[in-house]
């Protein structure tokens, strides 16, 4: 009598929505960064009140931290790596890809800063909330790096494109900004320009040299976890990039 040969487990389903959580977080942030960008400042868009602008911004900022719950609450329980409650707030804790992963919390922190501001507005100071919500278009460059070192599909096809579009977007959207400001600052706005023409250039090559090569795994990935027990599928061959979440 023959063995009865069992069946590979598929991935947790945990696994699937840290993924799918985290790209749409990305993309949420992606739009909540560009408009807030576009349609700051002197311009008022003519077929829209500045209200609903207003909540329009505010709605996808909500959304984005939605996503980036479950981004981070089912990492935090697949039982591929043991990442702890502690990372999620401390950024460099993590014994798996400290730096990418680091990198998420750090955009995580940054955007508690801009939600926990938001709530008390209007006793902190206008000028105050303002200088803090600036972190929120800080948190978008370190959280596009975090997808790309630390995202299992980085070098798919389909993910790079979304990375083009993320980047094409904020960046077209900081240089409507510059063209509508009008005249003065030329300094601050050469500076700004200057910046988001750098984020392509700067992405491009780190994929080039990083995710996108052969060993990224090896290399982004700090000491082994410990075996749990759990049954993830093995990356595909041209899957170098990849890793759990």
């Amino acid at each position: 009598m023959t063995g009865i040969v069992p069946l590979a487990a598929g991935p947790s389903p945990l696994w699937y929505a840290t993924r799918a959580g985290g790209t749409v977080a990305l993309v949420l942030l992606t739009a909540t960064v560009a408009l807030g960008i576009a349609v700051g400042g002197r311009y008022t868009p003519r077929r829209l009140a500045r209200f609903e602008v207003s909540a329009l911004h505010r709605n996808l900022a909500v959304l984005t931290l939605a996503f980036l719950a479950v981004h981070i609450v089912t990492a935090i329980l697949d039982t591929f790596v043991h990442l702890g409650w502690l990372v999620t707030v401390v950024p460099f804790t993590a014994s798996y890809r400290p730096l990418w992963l680091g990198l998420g919390t750090v955009a995580f922190d940054l955007l508690l800063a801009v939600a926990a501001t938001s709530a008390i507005r209007l006793r902190m100071g206008q000028r105050r909330w303002k200088t803090v919500h600036w972190l929120a278009y800080a948190a978008w460059p370190v959280a596009l790096f975090h997808a790309a070192g630390t995202g299992t599909d980085t070098r798919l096809t389909l993910q790079l494109a979304l990375y083009a579009a993320c980047v094409a977007l904020v960046v077209a959207a900081v240089w409507w900004r510059l063209y509508r400001a009008g005249p003065g600052r030329v300094a601050m706005r050469l500076w700004t320009g200057v910046t988001a023409a750098a984020v392509p250039v700067v992405l491009t090559a780190f994929l080039s040299s990083g995710p996108l090569q052969p060993g990224w795994a090896h290399r982004a990935t700090g000491p082994a976890p410990a075996a749990t027990g759990a049954v993830h599928p093995a990356p595909a061959p041209t899957d170098d990039a990849g890793g759990s979440e």
